[in-house]
């Protein structure tokens, strides 16, 4: 639409002619500049303009010396200055209908229409202080793809591993868990090689916490890793899992993974009473300071599948359910954390994480303690699969997955998503 535009000193009162009320914003002002856009389209109807400002202005307004008590003055005496008029209401598309206005006191849309009100009234936060970063770990000096989960690898010790926690240290992500593919002429029915002090993860977290002293790392407390059968616990030869019997070698583990530096053993096997056995080993070795995440609510889930190809850890026979928890269970998380509560632990975790979101919030209503949760690998593979195929945005259901743990109550998240989480959140190109 084309435009007249005048400009007008504004030092009289009124404009001859002109009726203020069919104007937007228009005022008389005093030693000052205004711009009269009259729309020449013939449509519109006679005397309607828009009182703006310069669109040739760059925002700032030039002073004019004058003092606090001078330019109060001047308002009282009815020489306001002149301020952007008040903006037009939009319009609404051809064809909506008019209706009267619905009777509502309270419309939640008002705190989520500008991107600053969203945040401000933003009830969950994500940082990568959140994430503790898993990593596979092998006695190769190479690092070797693991095809099930594109982007992660199974990392030589001495090289790969040291590089990878460096960069995830760059974006603030200083928490580490460590899961060894153990070779399989060292796994025995009995896992002793679990608890040898030289093995593959005591020489990583000694080699760590002599490159990065303030680095936490968590360590995966399972005979699965070192197992010939490859469970968690022993295996009696009529398939049982022995109970008191692992757990007295989960204890040995744990006190390996303290001597070599571990700031927190987790035990994942599942086994009764381990909790408080390994809190007991620990304190008789002398490691009161070291930390216990108990896998409380782990479930014999499907989405185990990636990991156990990483580790080449699949059960030799049968599965793990006399062990692992009932997906279909929801009250039994409560007898297991109100166990792991009573023998010690410092820390309850969640298994799988995105699809017992109603667990993470169970354990978060009914327990003071921290609750962290595990993103599985199934959950991360399916999320990069469906990326690569372009059915989602990778990115993006990256972060509200994670976002939706934390929402559900995890303060903390086993993720393999943490270095690429993490630079997202530090404004990094991938």
């Amino acid at each position: 639409m084309a435009s007249t535009v005048v400009n007008l000193p504004c030092n009289v009162g009124e404009i001859k002619g002109l009726d203020c009320a069919y104007y937007v914003g228009l005022k008389p002002s005093v030693n000052r500049n205004f711009v009269c856009v009259r729309p020449v389209n013939k449509s519109c109807p006679r005397r309607m303009c828009v009182v703006r400002a310069s669109e040739s202005h760059d925002g700032s307004v030039k002073k004019m010396g004058l003092s606090d008590a001078d330019c109060e003055a001047a308002v009282v005496a009815g020489n306001v200055p002149e301020a952007p008029p008040v903006p037009p209401k939009p319009a609404a598309p051809v064809g909506t209908p008019v209706v009267p206005l619905l009777p509502l006191n309270r419309r939640p849309r008002r705190n989520r229409q500008s991107p600053a009100l969203r945040a401000a009234f933003q009830e969950t936060s994500l940082t990568p202080a959140n994430f503790v970063y898993p990593l596979f770990i092998h006695e190769g000096e190479e690092d070797t793809p693991i095809g099930a989960m594109p982007g992660c690898y199974r990392l030589g010790w001495r090289h790969g591993l040291v590089e990878e926690v460096s960069k995830a240290r760059d974006v603030g992500v200083n928490s580490v868990v460590l899961f060894p593919k153990v070779p399989d002429a060292l796994k025995s029915p009995t896992g002793v090689e679990a608890y040898n002090e030289n093995g593959l993860v005591p020489r990583a977290i000694r080699l760590l916490k002599d490159k990065y002293p303030d680095l936490v790392i968590y360590t995966d407390v399972a005979l699965d890793p070192y197992s010939s059968d490859g469970h968690d616990g022993i295996v009696r030869e009529d398939g049982v899992i022995m109970n008191d019997e692992t757990v007295h070698q989960l204890c040995k583990q744990a006190v390996a993974q303290a001597r070599a530096g571990a700031d927190v053993v987790s035990p994942s096997d599942m086994m009764d009473g381990r909790v408080g056995a390994i809190r007991t080993a620990l304190d008789a070795d002398g490691f009161q300071h070291v930390s216990i995440m108990s896998y409380t609510a782990k479930y014999a889930s499907s989405f185990y599948g990636p990991f156990r190809e990483a580790l080449e850890s699949n059960p030799r026979f049968g599965d793990k359910k006399t062990y692992q928890m009932n997906p279909a269970n929801h009250r039994e998380a409560l007898v297991e954390a109100r166990e792991d509560e009573s023998e010690g632990a410092d820390i309850l975790l969640v298994k799988p994480g995105l699809p017992y979101l109603d667990i993470i919030r169970l354990l978060r209503n009914n327990s003071p303690l921290p609750i962290a949760a595990y993103q599985v690998s199934g959950e991360y593979s399916m999320i990069k699969a469906g990326g690569v195929l372009k059915m989602i945005d990778e990115e993006k259901v990256m972060m509200e997955s994670l976002m939706c743990i934390r929402r559900a109550g995890a303060d903390i998240i086993l993720t393999y998503f943490a270095l690429q989480a993490a630079r997202c959140l530090c404004g990094e190109k991938r």
